[in-house]
């Protein structure tokens, strides 16, 4: 986790709008510099389709985030997510162009076929890495949007099949992101929500309608994150301290130790997901409810890992530490490893399969036992850890060649294989203060020391140093560094933080070991705890018991080890790799023939077996020995146990014999000793040879049959499981296609609803005729004029009988086809309507004609109006003919009177002129 300071300059304002309510101003506390902006990462599968839309329509317009969709989609198919998805906001939405920069208040949809990633606001489409059926698009996006955005990232799960997404939900997590999934049982398929749910990764749970709210509400009260425990102020110090304490008194755990930063931004994050402003109400909601002290415990835990994490450390580790380290290795030697901080062991497990790598490289002929501790703070990591069962989308982070050879697929996810998992021994610890491992070759801590104050980075340095042999190797994370302890470890490669262990010694300041190596109590300052009292009886009997009474050990039936008095160091052994505590394996090699037999015989016959005189070789010398096996019946607790002592025996005193006679009695007692082992030799090979062959008969047999089971199975188990990811693969983007249709459909029945009702209502009569003019569709008004039923459809239009007197109709309807100018006519009906028949082709989206539309309106009113205007109009025109006459009548009188008086006065003039 990287620190994110910010100053109170950084804070901006903004106004974020709910459904149905004002406009807020709240405090945008999560914006860092000018520019930035949270990013919502959206991952759905099948049935996701749904799921988008009821989350984006309670999504305010103005909420100052954006919003980036990551769907299955299928690579052959042109999609039409953009368009569903834009009627659900008022937001723009777009599918993503390669190197678009993202804008708030604004939606982006993953193209088909494509990965995405951002960098600095930016997103890029890549060409899929992986095949099809193993492409894990959500994952890939939001772990780049984790380091991009950083504490600005928030992911989103919704409905899904499978489990893509979990792995980049860690890394949101570990980045101080914000984590919402969907209520599975709200959800069509619940895959991907319960993987998130279960890898522990949800900061809220909730249906998709309600997580805009859920989104908002945490931004709108996440507190301001902080650098440095000197800016907190005396308040705010108080609250993280005493949150210190409670932690402590209910977990036992002390994290004081770890940074302040750390710590403060794993706490704003609670405080922010329950609307918290401030942390002393923090503490008293911690008081009042302690599981939410277990889910801060969880999140300080800060449990983020997977396999090879920084793959080509990974690789530079095995090609320049480890292949040298073994190619050296002597056969038999135990190699001892230690990864602290496992978390739930991905990284312990890939410490396991490059070790096997390695051993491959270097064509290692000899055999050793491989031993790696791995611990971890958290129980419930180590338990998972243990079973060593992973999510399908590992397959991101392992390659198919790995999966195939380390892993065995299960129902929900993949197995290590048993040889991996038996070099794994897993434990709980912590590192601060508990016993470190010793006598270590390698030893792995990778991004645990980051966490923690710089007092107790200088002390585990060296403890390290203290656990590691000489030569040992040392693996940290990118951002650690050895320090000031740089004499203490050799590079190996600087860069990837790969050190060697140096034979210097301390002598700056003394190795600080954990508390529990220190002195008991009782020391100068200090008080010693009172004694408890002395019984005499029980320290006479331990005295007793410790030194005259002979060694022995109580082992049950298998022959396991149970209890151990005395020292039994010249009898047993602890054998080579891993921890075995059974008596026949501890038993030193002189013994092991003889207590085999005694065991056997005293629990068949259920006597006391004794064996006398055994001589056995012990760390430089021999030891004779009575050996007595007895099966215990009394009393109750034990019964059905053995009891075996070993009761150590003087050789015999040997006298002063002269030279021959010495050298003749060496030779024969050597001779009496070589019968002797002989004899036992022999007896051991006949019945190891009537037993060898009988089973030999039976396993033969069996073997072959189960090697060729095994192969068929073998072969039928990748066949399915290449099936079953491509099936399931398949299935989901189907999912995601047959929504998009089922959307499409909806909406085309809408359309279809709506223009029925519209030219029903428009009173028009409409036949939609094909290219062979046979019916295709009708309204309900053209049945009226042409003898149409809904069982007609299909039919030539010239096989049905009409009110028409229009016997030309399918001979204007080809010309139309063939001239594609529409023609109009007026014609009349058998029972006295007027229609105008318009025909005109039927042209497609892509402007092609396909059929006719004939249109039919009525317009008998308006040939009525027509006619009683004609007549209007004949009566008009006879009176204004009659009037005409009467007129030119008294234009003519009228003419003949002017032309009179005309006459008349020219004559008058006439005479006076004369005059």
């Amino acid at each position: 986790m990287k620190k994110h300071a910010r100053s109170a300059a950084d804070k901006k304002t903004t106004k974020i709008e709910t459904s149905g309510k004002k406009p807020l101003k709240e405090k945008t506390t999560r914006e860092t510099t000018a520019g930035t902006f949270p990013i919502v990462g959206i991952g759905a599968s099948a049935g996701g389709l749904e799921a988008i839309d009821q989350f984006l329509k309670h999504v305010p317009e103005q909420s100052g985030m954006a919003y980036v969709v990551v769907q299955h989609l299928d690579p052959t198919h042109k999609g039409i997510m953009t368009e569903l998805i834009q009627r659900a906001t008022s937001m723009k939405v777009m599918q993503v162009k390669d190197r678009q920069k993202v804008q708030p208040n604004c939606v982006y949809v993953i193209p088909p076929n494509k990965d995405m990633s951002i960098l600095h606001g930016v997103l890029h489409l890549l060409e899929p890495a992986a095949p099809r059926g193993l492409r894990l698009p959500i994952d890939y996006f939001f772990r780049s949007l984790a380091e991009d955005r950083q504490h600005l990232s928030i992911g989103i799960i919704l409905s899904g099949m499978g489990s893509d997404g979990t792995i980049g939900l860690r890394a949101i997590k570990e980045h101080s992101g914000v984590v919402l999934v969907q209520e599975p049982a709200s959800a069509k398929f619940d895959g991907m929500p319960r993987s998130a749910i279960d890898a522990g990764l949800a900061d809220f749970v909730a249906p998709a309608e309600e997580l805009p709210e859920k989104v908002i509400s945490y931004l709108r009260h996440a507190p301001l994150v902080v650098s440095a425990p000197h800016i907190l102020e005396s308040k705010a110090q108080s609250g993280l301290e005493k949150l210190l304490i409670l932690l402590r008194a209910q977990t036992g755990q002390d994290f004081s130790m770890y940074k302040r930063s750390t710590i403060y931004r794993r706490i704003e994050r609670r405080m922010g997901i329950h609307q918290i402003d401030r942390i002393s109400t923090y503490v008293k909601y911690v008081q009042a409810n302690s599981m939410e002290l277990e889910i801060l415990f969880k999140e300080l835990l800060i449990g983020v890992t997977n396999f090879f994490r920084d793959a080509r450390a990974w690789e530079v580790l095995k090609t320049k530490a480890v292949v040298p380290l073994l190619s050296e290795w002597p056969s038999g030697k135990a190699l001892r490893v230690w990864s602290p901080g496992c978390s739930t062991g991905e990284e312990a497990y890939s410490l396991a399969i490059l070790l096997k790598e390695a051993m491959d490289e270097v064509k290692y002929k000899g055999r050793f036992p491989i031993q790696i501790f791995a611990t971890d703070l958290d129980r419930d990591a180590i338990d998972k850890a243990r079973q060593g069962v992973f999510p399908v989308n590992i397959t991101a982070d392992v390659s198919a060649a790995r999966l195939k050879k380390y892993f065995v697929q299960e129902e929900n996810g993949y197995r290590a294989t048993k040889e991996i998992r038996d070099m794994l021994t897993f434990a709980p610890q912590n590192v601060i203060t508990d016993p470190p491992f010793t006598r270590l070759d390698i030893l792995t801590c990778r991004n645990l020391l980051i966490y923690l104050i710089p007092e107790i980075q200088r002390k585990l340095i060296p403890l390290f140093h203290f656990s590691l042999r000489p030569g040992g190797i040392l693996f940290l994370g990118s951002a650690e560094t050895v320090g000031a302890f740089a004499s203490l470890f050799g590079p190996i490669d600087e860069k990837f933080k790969i050190y060697r262990r140096t034979d210097t010694t301390l002598q700056v300041t003394p190795l600080e070991l954990p508390a529990v190596f220190t002195a008991l109590p009782g020391a100068r300052g200090e008080p010693r705890p009172l004694k408890p009292e002395v019984n005499l009886q029980t320290i006479a009997e331990q005295f007793l018991l410790n030194n005259y009474s002979p060694p022995a050990v109580i082992v049950n039936s298998n022959g396991d080890i149970m209890y151990i008095s005395g020292k039994t160091g010249k009898y047993l052994e602890p054998p080579a790799g891993k921890v075995n505590w059974n008596i026949f394996a501890m038993a030193r090699e002189d013994l092991r023939y003889e207590l085999s037999g005694a065991f056997k015989k005293a629990l068949q016959q259920k006597e006391e077996a004794t064996i006398r005189g055994l001589k056995v070789r012990t760390n430089g010398g021999e030891q004779l020995l009575d050996l007595t096996v007895r099966a215990i019946e009394e009393p109750e607790g034990i019964r059905g146990m053995v009891v075996i002592v070993f009761k150590d025996v003087a050789a015999p005193q040997e006298t002063k014999l002269s030279g021959r006679a010495r050298v003749s009695k060496e030779g024969y007692t050597m001779v009496k000793e070589l019968e002797k082992e002989l004899l036992r030799t022999r007896e051991e090979l006949r019945s190891t040879r009537e037993e060898m062959q009988t089973s030999m008969e039976e396993l033969k047999s069996t073997n072959e049959e189960l090697q060729s089971s095994n192969e068929e199975l073998q072969s039928t188990n990748e066949e399915l499981s290449t099936s079953k990811e491509e099936l399931q693969s398949m299935n989901e983007e189907l999912q995601t296609a047959n929504a998009e249709q089922q959307s499409k459909v909806e909406e085309l029945s809408r359309i279809h609803s709506d223009m029925k009702n519209l030219l029903n209502n428009t009173d028009i009569a409409i036949v939609f005729l094909d290219n062979e003019l046979n019916v295709r569709r009708f309204t309900t008004q053209a049945s009226k004029i042409i003898k149409l039923i809904p069982g007609d459809v299909g039919r030539p239009v010239t096989d049905l009988s009409s009110t028409l007197l229009y016997s030309e109709l399918a001979e204007d309807a080809r010309e139309v086809l063939r001239t594609m100018v529409f023609k109009e006519k007026q014609i009349t009906s058998t029972d006295g309507r007027w229609f105008t028949v318009r025909i005109m082709p039927y042209r497609t989206l892509d402007n092609k004609i396909d059929g006719l539309v004939i249109t039919f309106s009525n317009i008998t009113e308006a040939k009525k109006l027509e006619a009683d205007l004609r007549r209007l109009q004949a009566g008009l025109q006879k009176r204004f003919d009659t009037q005409a006459v009467k007129l030119r009548k008294t234009e003519k009188t009228l003419h003949n009177k002017i032309r009179k008086r005309a006459k008349k006065a020219m004559g008058k003039a006439r005479t006076d002129k004369n005059k």
